[in-house]
């Protein structure tokens, strides 16, 4: 079974080609100031090229949904949607921080995924690896980031942006109990977010692709100040 997997939830975007028995086949991630439309499709198209795999080869489409950037989001869904109806293979939309904490696989501390949610705020979430899953032990939230960190009192791998922004308040909380991935695994990446695909379609879960909407936790400023 060969996946497709798209990750738009920040500014560093990727795609990423897995196969369920193979293991991984390539990825694309590129972390430049040029809009997710510019350049998530010819991310896409080097990727099926150089992997010499054609769309229709494609046998399900994976997706980050959330939380994160929405205008990303929105790109990284509407693509995937695209493919799905143009080749009638299924869609599976995959939680953004479920994806990201599995970089770091088989930690033995709490893992914080944490990504930038502007207006002073992060988007988090807390697991922890457990008879080698990776278990969410609490559940996604936007929240200003000093309400968050008083609450943890042991050792925390930090990844994201997020982290990278709060890095200092991080630390002066936490002190010793904090600690920050390495470069490579502070970022999301489709091939986690390819990775969990596989684990949902275990499970049986399907998705209605019409109804499918990202994950957003808050509302955008256009709903927020829209008035009718």
């Amino acid at each position: 079974m060969k996946i497709l997997a798209i990750e738009t939830a920040t500014m560093l975007g990727s795609a990423a080609l897995l196969d369920d028995k193979e293991g991984l086949i390539g990825e694309v991630r590129v972390n430049i100031s040029v809009a997710h439309a510019e350049r998530l499709m010819p991310s896409v198209d080097y990727l099926l090229g150089a992997s010499r795999i054609s769309i229709k080869e494609i046998d399900v489409f994976a997706v980050s949904i959330g939380p994160g950037s929405f205008t990303g989001l929105r790109i990284g869904l509407t693509t995937a949607k695209g493919f799905a109806y143009s080749t009638g293979k299924p869609i599976v939309p995959v939680p953004t921080l479920d994806a990201f904490a599995r970089a770091m696989h088989f930690s033995s501390y709490q893992l914080c995924p944490m990504l930038d949610a502007r207006k002073n705020e992060v988007y988090a979430a807390l697991y922890r690896y457990e008879d080698g899953l990776c278990k969410k032990i609490m559940s996604e939230t936007v929240v200003r980031p000093a309400d968050f960190l008083k609450d943890i009192k042991e050792s925390t791998v930090f990844m994201g942006e997020g982290a990278k922004i709060c890095r200092q308040l991080i630390e002066d909380t936490l002190g010793s109990n904090a600690i920050f991935a390495p470069p490579s695994r502070m970022v999301p990446a489709a091939s986690t977010v390819a990775e969990t695909a596989i684990d949902i379609l275990k499970q049986g879960l399907t998705v209605d692709p019409i109804s499918l909407a990202p994950f957003y936790i808050r509302k955008s400023e256009a709903e927020t100040h829209w008035k009718g």
